[in-house]
C-alpha cells in the first residue's frame, strides 16, 4: 500500500473513530473540485455524478458564485434577524419574482424550510381556513424524503429514517404516492395542505403518472388546501425547467428550496408563497438566526441571476434527454445488468438487476472506475450530475456504468 493510500485509509479511520456514524461515505477522500469534478488526496480524479444531491448544479466552484461570495466576506457576513442588511431586500424580492410569488421565509437547510412549510400551513389553516384548534391535518405521500426532524420522519414510511425516532408527532396523512383517488379520499375540512415531491428523490427518482400533480392542484384548489412542493431537489434547472411542477403547468401555494439556492458554496434555503399565506407570521412567531443571511443573499442572488438567463435549464434538458436516451440503450441490450430507469431532465434512477450486486456494491465498483453515485433503496443508483457538465464527459461516465453493468 502506497503512502497516499495509507493517507486515505488513515482520514477515513479518523473519521469513523471521531464522527457519529449517521452517514456511510463511499471510500473516497476529496481534497479539491471543480466543474464536474473532483480530486482526492492521492490525486485521483472522479466525475461527479451526483452533485451533492443537486446542490451542487453549477458545479464545484463556480466563478460567479465563488467571486460573489468573496465580495460579501469582505463586507458583512451575519448580522441576525434583528437588523436589516442591504442584501436581504433584493434577495426575497427576486426569489419572489423567480418563483411568480410574493413574499419569502428564508431559512438554512432543507429540512428547516420543510419545517417552515408546515408550521405556515397549520398557522394558515387556523387564522384564515378556519381550522378548529390542534385539529390540522397535512397529505404527504409515502416514500417521501422531506428531511430528518423528528416532525418529519413522523410522516415517514422510511424505517432507517423513523425507527426509534418517536414517539411521533400528529397530524400527518400518507397516501400513496401518484395515486390521484387516494389523495382525493384523504382529503377533508380540516385537511390544511397538501406536502409532495412532484418528483421523488431519494425514493430512487420516481416521476408520478401524468396528470397526478395537476389533479392534486385541481383538488387542492377545490377545497381551499395549500398545495406545497417540496423542490428541494427537483428545483431550479436540474429537471429542464425551473421548477419541476411547471412540466405539468402546476403552480402551487408554496414553494420549498434548499440545495441548489446556495450553489453548493452556503446553507440556503426558503419558503415562498403568497402574501396571504406568508402574512400570517407576526414577530418573534418563526425566525433562524442564519436564515437570510448577508453571505447566503450574495450567493442567493447569484444563483438567481444564473437561473434568469434560461441556459441552465436549457442544459438540463438538452443533456437530459441525451442520458435517457443512452441509458434507454443500456437497459434495453440484451444481458445488460439494468432493469429500469427513471427520472427527467439532468437526474436519473436506475434500478440494477440483483445479481449483479447492491447499489452499494455498483457504487464503490463505479469509484474504481472515477465515477462518483450514490446508492438509494437496494440496487438503485441515482445520477444527477451537475448541470455544467460536458456532454463529453458526461458520455464518459455512462461508458463507465456500461463498463460495470452493461
Amino acid at each position: 500500500m502506497s503512502r497516499t493510500e495509507n493517507l486515505t485509509a488513515e482520514v477515513i479511520a479518523s473519521a469513523d473513530a471521531h464522527s457519529a456514524h449517521n452517514y456511510h461515505p463511499l471510500p473516497v477522500v476529496v481534497a479539491t473540485a471543480e466543474g464536474a469534478w473532483m480530486t482526492d488526496i492521492e490525486g485521483r480524479r472522479y466525475l461527479d455524478m451526483l452533485a451533492g444531491y443537486s446542490a451542487l448544479n453549477f458545479g464545484h466552484g463556480n466563478r460567479r458564485l465563488i467571486d460573489a461570495a468573496k465580495a460579501q466576506l469582505e463586507r458583512v457576513t451575519l448580522t441576525s434577524r434583528a437588523f436589516h442588511h442591504d442584501r436581504f431586500a433584493e434577495f426575497c424580492a427576486r426569489l419572489a419574482e423567480l418563483c411568480g410569488m410574493e413574499m419569502v421565509l428564508p431559512m438554512n437547510t432543507g429540512a428547516e424550510a420543510v419545517e417552515t412549510a408546515v408550521k405556515t400551513a397549520r398557522k394558515w389553516g387556523y387564522r384564515v381556513k378556519g381550522v378548529p384548534d390542534n385539529r390540522a391535518k397535512i397529505v404527504v405521500a409515502g416514500g417521501n424524503f422531506h428531511g430528518r426532524t423528528t416532525t418529519i420522519v413522523s410522516f415517514s414510511t422510511d424505517p432507517e429514517a423513523r425507527a426509534d425516532f418517536g414517539p411521533y408527532t400528529p397530524g400527518f396523512e400518507i397516501v400513496p404516492y401518484g395515486d390521484a383517488t387516494a389523495m382525493r379520499n384523504a382529503l377533508t375540512e380540516n385537511t390544511v395542505a397538501v406536502l409532495i415531491e412532484p418528483i421523488q428523490g431519494e425514493a430512487g427518482v420516481l416521476v408520478p403518472p401524468s396528470g397526478y400533480l395537476a389533479t392534486v392542484r385541481e383538488l387542492t384548489r377545490e377545497r381551499n388546501i395549500l398545495f406545497i412542493a417540496d423542490e428541494i431537489q427537483s428545483g431550479l434547472g436540474r429537471t429542464g425547467r425551473t421548477f419541476a411542477c411547471e412540466h405539468e403547468g402546476v403552480v402551487p401555494d408554496m414553494y420549498v428550496l434548499g440545495k441548489a439556492l446556495g450553489g453548493g458554496v452556503v446553507p440556503v434555503s426558503a419558503v415562498v408563497s403568497s402574501e396571504a399565506v406568508l402574512g400570517v407570521f407576526g414577530p418573534g412567531e418563526h425566525g433562524s438566526t442564519f436564515g437570510g443571511n448577508p453571505l447566503a443573499c450574495a450567493v442567493a442572488l447569484e444563483v438567481i441571476d444564473m437561473l434568469r438567463t434560461g441556459e441552465y435549464q436549457q442544459r438540463a434538458t438538452e443533456l437530459g434527454e441525451h442520458l435517457h436516451r443512452e441509458l434507454a440503450l443500456l437497459a434495453g441490450s440484451p444481458g445488460s445488468g439494468v432493469r429500469e430507469v427513471r427520472g427527467r431532465g439532468l437526474w436519473a434512477g436506475v434500478d440494477i438487476d440483483p445479481t449483479r450486486g447492491t447499489g452499494r456494491e455498483i457504487s464503490e465498483r463505479l469509484v474504481d472506475k472515477g465515477v462518483l453515485v450514490k446508492d438509494t433503496h437496494g440496487s438503485t443508483i441515482r445520477i444527477a450530475p451537475p448541470l455544467v457538465i460536458s456532454k463529453e464527459d458526461l458520455d464518459w461516465g455512462l461508458e463507465r456504468l456500461r463498463e460495470v453493468v452493461g
